[in-house]
Order: C-alpha cells, then structure tokens, then sequence
C-alpha cells in the first residue's frame, strides 16, 4: 500500500528553510552545495567589539587577573599639639629667654638712638660755631645720656675745639670752648638760652704777624717779625732797621693795643698814624661776637697771646636774627 505522504520519486527534497537574514554590514555568506564544496568559506569581518576575547565557557578556570600591589604610605607622627602663651610662660626657660631677647632689643635700641641723636647734635652744634669762627670745629658732649637730654631740651657740658687756622679773620687763633646748660625753647625773641659759656683762645705771635700784614696798612708791608716778652707784657714788631713795642690791654671788654716804644729809626715812624692803625686792628678782634661774649681776661705769653672770653644767661638769636644759628 503506497504512502499517501511519501514524497514523489520524481521530485527533489524540499529546500531547506530560509536562511536567517544578514545583520547590517555583514558580508553574505556563501551557500555550500555539492558543486562549490571545494570553495573555502568567505571570511567575515568582525563588527564592532568582536575582536574581544570570548568569555570562557561555564564551568572552566578563570586564568587570576593581576593588579598592582597597593603602595605602602609611611606612617607620619600625629601633629604636635602648639604650646600657647601661657604654657610658655610656666616654663622657666622660655620665660627667662623671653626676657633676655626683649632686654636685648631694648638695649640695641637705646644704643642705636643714644649714637644717632649724638651723630645729630654733633652736626647742629658744628655747624653754628663754624659758622661764627669760621673754622672747622671738633665737637664733644659729656657723659650725660644725649637722649635724656633730647627729651627734656635741656644740654650741658659741650666742649668746642677750633681747628686753630684762624677766628674769623684772626690768622693762627685757636679757640677751646665749654658750653653748659643749654635750654632750646623758641620764643618770639629767641632760640633759647645758654647758662655759661667760657673760651680759651691762644693766638700764635706768628698768627699776630700775618693778621698784621693783612690788616694794618701802615705797618703791614713794614712788619717782618713779631716776638713777645711775657715778664713786661709786651709785643714786638720787628720791621727793618726798626722795632715797635706794644702792649695789650683790657678795658671794659675790649682790646686795645697800646703803642710803648719805638727803636731803631722807628722814631722816624708817625705815631699818630701807627696808634690808630693798631686802635682799628684790636678793636676788629671782639666786634660783633654773637650772645654778648666778651673778653674777660688778657696775658703775655712766651710764644704769643692768650685771653679769656665768655659770657653768661645769653638768649640764643633765631635764625632771622644770625643765620648762623638756623639749624638749632
């Protein structure tokens, strides 16, 4: 009994079923058949991802997967807690430190102001009285801290050297002078005061003999020389073939210089000329000196001249008064 189903001898096997459809971009894939059997299969190109390993199948050894080692990091101290003030000032140490260091500073400081202030008065004081000697002056002040004395405009014990070149027009007089309680308190009328002020002035016979020559026109060509004789208080002029003898003297703060002999062919010499020429030149030695100094005392010396000035409770002038004391 034949098959009611069974296919037709004289008909192929049914086509297998349709083949799947192709994902977008892929290559299509050849169909085997029994005449292309000999053809290798087409190879397609992997999208994207595929190059990524597979993962293994179940069931089979997981290969270890290696990652760094972690880094050690080294152990730190935990912070030190701060010391406050207080637990500073417990500590003895730190406390005597403290001190040591602010006395220090403080010492440093006094020092530093003490020079400055010094250095400061020095200049002012330099500069006032080389402007009245006009010579250069070397200046001193006493043991006395300079500072204290700033503070309260109150200075003492300043000593004043001339160089010793000349006193205003004076050739080879030097000056020593000591100043004391000095009061700067500017007022309308002054700059201050000044309680003592004493000099020492040495004046040279060869100082004598070049003031002479520039000063006196009578004798000042004539005069060659210029001696002193301390027992009689005298001095001598020494000119050609003639010798003028002279004494200074003092009288009410001021100095004259008083004709005593003339030698030689002196006698030849107008003493009514002479006398009024000396009158001049001894009254140019004290004229307009600032804060009333005057001379005070006179003497003979073997090797020239010596006189005291000074002056007492003086009021300093203000600047408009005598530029020479503008810096004060």
């Amino acid at each position: 009994m034949t098959d009611p189903w069974a296919r037709p001898a004289n008909e192929d096997a049914a086509p297998s079923a349709e083949p799947a459809p192709e994902a977008p971009g892929a290559q299509p894939a050849e169909v085997l058949t029994a005449d292309n059997a000999s053809v290798p299969p087409a190879t397609d190109i992997p999208a994207y991802g595929a190059d990524a390993p597979a993962a293994p199948a179940y069931g089979t050894d997981v290969p270890p997967t290696s990652y760094p080692a972690p880094q050690q990091v080294p152990a730190t101290d935990p912070p030190k807690k701060r010391r406050g003030v207080m637990e500073l000032l417990r500590d003895p140490m730190s406390l005597i430190l403290i001190i040591v260091i602010a006395l220090a500073l403080s010492a440093a400081g006094v020092v530093g102001g003490e020079f400055y202030a010094r250095s400061r008065g020095n200049s002012v004081v330099s500069s006032a009285v080389q402007c009245v000697v006009q010579d250069k002056v070397d200046v001193q002040f006493g043991a006395t801290p300079f500072l204290w004395q700033v503070a309260n405009s109150n200075y003492d014990k300043i000593t004043v050297t001339t160089a010793g070149n000349q006193l205003r027009f004076a050739k080879g007089m030097k000056a020593q002078i000591e100043i004391d309680d000095v009061k700067l308190d500017k007022t309308a009328k002054s700059a201050g005061t000044i309680g003592s002020l004493e000099a020492t002035v040495t004046w040279s016979a060869d100082g004598i003999k070049q003031t002479i020559a520039d000063t006196v026109p009578v004798l000042g060509g004539l005069v060659s020389d210029v001696t002193t004789d301390p027992s009689s208080g005298t001095i001598v002029l020494d000119a050609p073939m003639t010798q003028i003898i002279a004494k200074p003297t003092l009288s009410d703060g001021t100095i004259s210089l008083k004709v005593e002999q003339l030698t030689g062919l002196g006698f030849l010499l107008p003493r009514e000329s002479i006398q009024p020429a000396l009158d001049l030149f001894a009254a140019q030695l004290t004229k307009d000196y600032p804060m009333g100094i005057r001379p005070e005392a006179l003497q003979v010396t073997g090797t020239g001249v010596t006189a005291k000035f000074g002056t007492k409770n003086a009021t300093i002038p203000l600047a408009q008064q005598d530029s020479c004391f503008s810096g004060l």
